[in-house]
């Protein structure tokens, strides 16, 4: 028979195993994404799939010879960046009133701002482009901050809701006696408190604003769309061509997936902020 280290060093082995094949699952289809965009198109469509071949450089040569990719990304660079903030800015006063003032329609209310995500975007693209139209903001940077700000911000309302109520009410009530104003308990209390929490907010709020794809679409065409519809511009009626969709989709997700492996320590610790109290 087992004894008891022998049983758990088998059950951690066993979930360590288990846990680097789901990693392993999860990050093949990124792995042949970035393996097809060195391909050529007949290696890309060869059969059965080649993992063995010349390597080449002319699908990235070919994306910069027909598009600037550096205008796409900084679009995506400052639309990202500049709806995280603002939604930041909204989030955080909204979920403190929420979290130290509760009333009894609070849940009810969160409750509702989190089922506006269950409403299909193309449910209200037409008043939305008939507005943007309305104030001359087709094609416009400022329209799409504006339209990610509002789709992230119930779900950073409710990680930052979570975060402040995991945090002691005397906390809040020692500082009101230091004479603290409500200001000063947001910016010297709470979030030097819970900056894990909302630094992976923030990051979460980024990565959905870098990856939306529907909103950039309908109401950019060139002079404001991000790296999204530089993608979906490699989409056309002759059919796909998957080495260059490969390059151009690599070269647009390479930004967020390298800020988000810098700051994955930093995601991890504010993702777990309460969890052990």
């Amino acid at each position: 028979m087992m004894t008891l280290k022998q049983s758990r060093r088998l059950q951690s082995l066993l979930l360590g195993s288990l846990s680097w094949l789901i990693a392993a699952l999860i990050f093949f289809p990124i792995f042949w994404m970035v393996l097809t965009s060195f391909k050529t198109e007949i290696d890309a469509f060869a059969t059965p799939p080649q993992l063995f071949f010349t390597p080449t450089l002319e699908n990235y040569l070919h994306i910069q010879e027909r598009s600037d990719y550096f205008h796409f990304a900084w679009n995506s660079i400052l639309i990202s960046f500049s709806a995280t903030i603002l939604c930041l800015l909204i989030a955080v006063p909204a979920a403190y009133s929420m979290a130290f003032f509760e009333t009894k329609r609070t849940k009810k209310t969160l409750l509702w701002m989190l089922s506006t995500k269950m409403l299909p975007p193309v449910g209200v693209l037409m008043p939305i482009y008939l507005l943007a139209k309305s104030f001359g903001l087709l094609d416009s940077r400022i329209a799409l901050i504006v339209i990610y700000t509002l789709i992230n911000l119930p779900i950073v309302v409710w990680m930052i809701y979570t975060y402040f109520k995991d945090i002691p009410g005397e906390i809040l009530e020692a500082s009101r006696l230091d004479g603290a104003s409500t200001g000063q308990e947001i910016f010297r209390v709470l979030i030097p408190i819970c900056k894990g929490g909302l630094a992976s907010t923030a990051l979460l709020s980024l990565i959905l604003c870098w990856n939306e794809a529907f909103w950039s679409l309908n109401l950019t065409s060139s002079s404001a769309a991000p790296l999204t519809a530089l993608i979906a511009s490699y989409s056309s009626p002759e059919g796909l061509f998957w080495a260059k969709l490969s390059a151009v989709s690599t070269l647009a997700c390479a930004p967020i997936l390298i800020f988000g492996w810098i700051s994955q320590k930093q995601l991890v610790r504010g993702l777990s902020f309460g969890a052990v109290k």
